[in-house]
């Protein structure tokens, strides 16, 4: 399994980076990013820190660790800056905190993350049809979540990639060990989001594909 979309201590997660990955490990995940939230307060600690790990957990684990970032609650005129700032760090994977549900970041982050250049667009709730033309365009991943809360508008984000043909991927938003990926979440969401297991496949190598350009794994 691929997960692009965790967090460790660093922000608001409970569990160091080395144990956030054994548990993942053992949970039968194959890659693993660490993206903590960040603005431009604590970006280059953050990314600088994963990235001190990221190997030495990749040679013991056998398991693909990479060193990103959740750019959260910046300004949407900001977006493009932080977004441009973090990958200067050393973030591999650049996750943006969308337009979710249940928590108010500023109207427009949606589109501004997708022209800021990310990667994913993480949980963007009842994004428009308009920016999911736009994420087609730019390649921006959409994110399906498996965090309560954010999950609410999988089924609309669903609906509306498939109309129009943008890109998905499943990821966690792990804060807390029982977050991680199992076969009855993964299958729940799916349900939820009226999805199959053939789509998470898809999904599952979206997110493979973006590895493979980044890395060449």
């Amino acid at each position: 399994m691929i997960d692009l979309h965790t967090h460790t201590f660093f922000s608001d997660g409970d569990l160091i980076p080395s144990e956030l990955v054994c548990r993942a490990k053992n949970a039968g995940y194959k890659t693993i990013a660490l993206t903590d939230h960040c603005d431009f307060s604590n970006m280059d600690f953050v990314i600088r820190r994963i990235k001190r790990i990221t190997d030495g957990l990749h040679r013991y684990y056998k398991i693909n660790v990479i060193a990103g970032c959740e750019i959260t609650y910046v300004p949407p005129g900001l977006i493009s800056k932080a977004v441009k700032q973090a990958r200067a760090f050393g973030a591999k994977i650049v996750v943006v905190h969308g337009e979710s549900p249940v928590e108010p970041v500023p109207k427009g982050t949606n589109n501004a993350a997708i022209l800021s250049g990310c990667d994913i667009l993480a949980h963007p709730g009842y994004i428009t049809e308009k920016d999911v033309q736009l994420a087609k365009k730019n390649n921006v991943l959409l994110e399906i979540t498996t965090r309560n809360g954010h999950r609410k508008g999988n089924l609309h984000i669903a609906e509306l990639a498939k109309k129009i043909g943008a890109k998905l991927v499943m990821n966690t938003d792990t804060h807390e060990p029982e977050d991680l990926f199992n076969k009855k979440k993964i299958k729940n969401v799916l349900k939820e989001a009226n999805l199959t297991e053939k789509d998470f496949n898809q999904m599952q190598l979206n997110s493979k594909k973006l590895i493979t350009k980044i890395f060449n794994f």
